[in-house]
């Protein structure tokens, strides 16, 4: 008598692709999800550095981005860039972390009562339009030329994101669903800590990663006047001493601060606001 060998192995139901497929094709998707969102910026980085190595453009003046990455190097092995690092980061987060403790309170204050805004708008929107680096030098003569006069600059121009994004997201926040929670016998306070504040945090994070933007620009040029120490003083002297792959390479030091700043607080907003999350 004789037995048949049968096969055990997985017969894929009909209208469902092998694992390997469904693998391959999810790899083709993060590839071309990939590129279509980082293509061109590898493509400028790799003309850059084509175009400087073959003298396209002066090594001088555009250094190849492998003699960048190598001074980046040094100054952190070194430890010069990690102490001008430091000391930006102080700098720029005191006025930012003074700039959320009074823009957002401000805000929800201000957005809630229409008397109040319309008493303080008119002056609100005066300082905004005046340029900070315009009152620098105002600063300087009240502050001096330390640390005050720097991170005052610094506060300045970011409170004014932060506080009119918090105004506008109080004022957006859908009337209806006041009245429901107050229709339902919610207290002011229960509706501000319920419907207002939650309902204004997109905005508020829009203010947030403006304001975060602003005090990395801001920094650069109050580290430029009167400073001898961070990455704007870094640029500075570097320009001044012609080390131009050390100045690309604290340019490149603060565009990496920035993104991570954006990052985290695109993290923390996504973490906060799932509920106003876009549906995929």
């Amino acid at each position: 008598m004789t037995y048949q060998h049968l096969d055990s192995s997985p017969v894929p139901l009909p209208g469902n692709p092998p694992a390997g497929t469904a693998l391959s094709r999810r790899g083709g998707a993060i590839a071309r999800e990939s590129l279509s969102r980082y293509g061109l910026l590898v493509g400028f980085l790799i003309l850059w550095q084509v175009a400087s190595t073959m003298g396209w453009v002066s090594p001088a003046v555009l250094p190849p981005l492998d003699t960048i990455a190598a001074a980046l190097w040094n100054g952190i092995a070194s430890g010069a860039l990690v102490d001008d690092i430091a000391i930006s980061l102080q700098r720029s987060g005191t006025a930012f972390a003074a700039a959320v403790v009074l823009g957002i309170p401000l805000g929800l204050f201000m957005g809630q009562i229409p008397a109040v805004e319309r008493a303080l708008d008119p002056i609100l929107q005066l300082f905004r339009q005046t340029s900070a680096l315009a009152l620098y030098p105002v600063f300087i003569l009240l502050l001096g030329l330390g640390e005050a006069s720097k991170v005052f600059v610094i506060f300045w121009a970011t409170l004014f994101p932060i506080l009119l994004a918090t105004i506008g997201g109080v004022k957006e926040v859908d009337r209806k669903l006041i009245e429901m929670a107050q229709t339902y016998g919610a207290t002011r306070l229960a509706v501000f800590r319920r419907v207002i504040l939650p309902a204004s945090v997109p905005s508020i994070f829009v203010g947030l990663r403006l304001s975060a933007t602003t005090a990395l620009l801001l920094l650069i040029a109050a580290e430029m006047i009167g400073a001898n120490k961070g990455l704007g003083f870094q640029v500075m002297n570097a320009q001044y001493n012609f080390q131009v792959p050390l100045m690309f390479a604290a340019i490149l030091l603060l565009a990496a601060l920035g993104l991570a700043a954006n990052f985290v607080l695109v993290t923390l907003q996504n973490r906060l606001c799932r509920w106003a999350a876009p549906a995929r």
